[in-house]
């Protein structure tokens, strides 16, 4: 029988550089808010999804599209769709990769807007569209879905 040296797992960690996790919020943020995307947070409705693409506005952020509307008798005041084009991307395993970093962005990042509507007791359904056609990495797409919420944030506002 082979016998494996456990030794690593019992050491104590002593210093912050083993965590090489960066993270880009305070821990008064980790307290306050829940960093979750919850099932009725998702925007799977057919109706609102198809009166988005009719009725909605959008504007462009490359890499994305951003699409959205308000959403009378909604659960939340904000729910989230995200999409890939397969003509960009002809692997399904490439769409899904970025449709995760696209879902975990957002969520890090939807409680300043989610706020704001709270305030204002609005809704919206907002979809987001990735245009590009290049895998991103996940400080590219981070960067762009904070600068593309807060440009929602102002849009909603008006």
């Amino acid at each position: 029988m082979l016998k494996r040296n456990f030794k690593w797992a019992y050491q104590p960690i002593t210093k912050l550089s083993h965590f090489p996790i960066i993270f880009h919020f305070s821990i008064a943020d980790i307290i306050t808010h829940k960093f979750t995307l919850s099932s009725n947070e998702r925007l799977k409705s057919r109706k609102i999804i198809e009166r988005l693409f009719k009725q909605g506005k959008s504007f462009s952020h490359f890499p994305f599209r951003i699409i959205y509307v308000e959403n009378e008798n909604a659960e939340t005041p904000l729910q989230a769709g995200f999409t890939v084009s397969a003509r960009n991307f002809k692997k399904a395993v490439d769409r899904n990769r970025i449709k995760r970093l696209m879902r975990e962005a957002y969520r890090l990042q939807k409680n300043p807007l989610r706020e704001h509507l709270e305030k204002s007791h609005k809704s919206i359904a907002v979809f987001f569209v990735y245009t590009g056609n290049e895998l991103p990495q996940y400080d590219f797409v981070f960067d762009k879905i904070n600068t593309a919420l807060q440009r929602l944030e102002k849009l909603v506002s008006e």
